[in-house]
């Protein structure tokens, strides 16, 4: 009974120490996600599909990147950025990939891809508003602040396109989502061999065959192979990152008066 009673005292001593920073809110969210994906590993160990049980496993550690991050680095997380962050984890591994609403959902990809950049862009903005703030000799103008954290984020969003890529390449996955068009232009069939653009238009569908000649795939269309989905990627990363930016210009011009930024700005912890 001792024993017990002790291991219950460090358990609670090492949770408050994690969470010291932490809202009740964040808490609550934190504790029903972790639910979830236990639940969601639980049944993936019974449907014997090991790959998802890893992705429930990252997702677990993953939970504990805020609190990492704040004990680590001596810093803040704001209680809406905390949440936000848990959620985007959840989003991305447990329904997108596991519950594939990637494929079930057109837009859900491109919704992460935007919340993504815009929680990169305030990571950025913080690390150098903190500068800006914390050190005589660094004194940046808002413009340039909101500039630097724009990049940071569009810096992120193009190596995790890198990562994609790798991925793909390496191990033979489809983290670049293909997509069906209709309609190529290319100048690789121009017989002339003159940099003449060949347009190939109202394409109905599209026959793959091997190397003996014999059929192995007939689609709809053509296949686009994970260059419309990078695209569009990059398109909603520049529109996160720039809507983030332009509230943090804001946030600077008017003295720290806006509401919208307060709620993502990391801070030094101060308790």
């Amino acid at each position: 009974m001792y024993c017990g009673d002790n291991l219950i005292k460090r358990l609670n001593k090492k949770f408050k120490s994690a969470f010291q920073t932490s809202t009740k809110s964040s808490i609550i969210v934190y504790f029903i996600l972790r639910i979830l994906v236990i639940l969601c590993m639980i049944r993936e160990i019974m449907l014997e599909d090991y790959q998802n049980v890893l992705l429930c496993i990252l997702s677990l550690v993953l939970f504990l990147l805020p609190a990492f991050i704040e004990k680590t680095f001596k810093v803040d997380l704001p209680s809406t950025l905390e949440i936000i962050i848990l959620i985007f984890i959840f989003s991305a591994e447990i329904l997108g990939e596991i519950n594939n609403f990637y494929g079930t959902f057109k837009n859900f990809d491109s919704i992460l891809h935007t919340l993504n950049e815009f929680l990169c862009a305030s990571v950025g903005f913080s690390l150098i508003y903190l500068l800006n703030e914390n050190i005589e000799s660094f004194k940046l103008s808002p413009l340039f602040v909101s500039l630097v954290a724009f990049c940071f984020s569009m810096t992120i969003g193009i190596a995790w396109e890198f990562f994609e890529y790798g991925m793909d390449t390496v191990f033979s996955l489809d983290m670049q989502k293909d997509t069906y068009v209709e309609r190529i232009n290319t100048v690789e069939f121009d017989s002339t061999k003159s940099n003449k653009v060949v347009s190939f238009k109202d394409i109905d569908h599209t026959i793959l065959y091997d190397s003996n000649n014999n059929e192995m795939l007939y689609m709809e269309g053509h296949l686009d192979i994970g260059l419309k989905d990078i695209m569009q990627d990059l398109i909603v990363n520049f529109i996160g990152a720039l809507i983030y930016s332009t509230f943090g210009y804001i946030y600077i011009s008017n003295k720290e008066k806006d509401k919208v930024v307060k709620k993502f700005l990391i801070k030094k912890f101060t308790h």
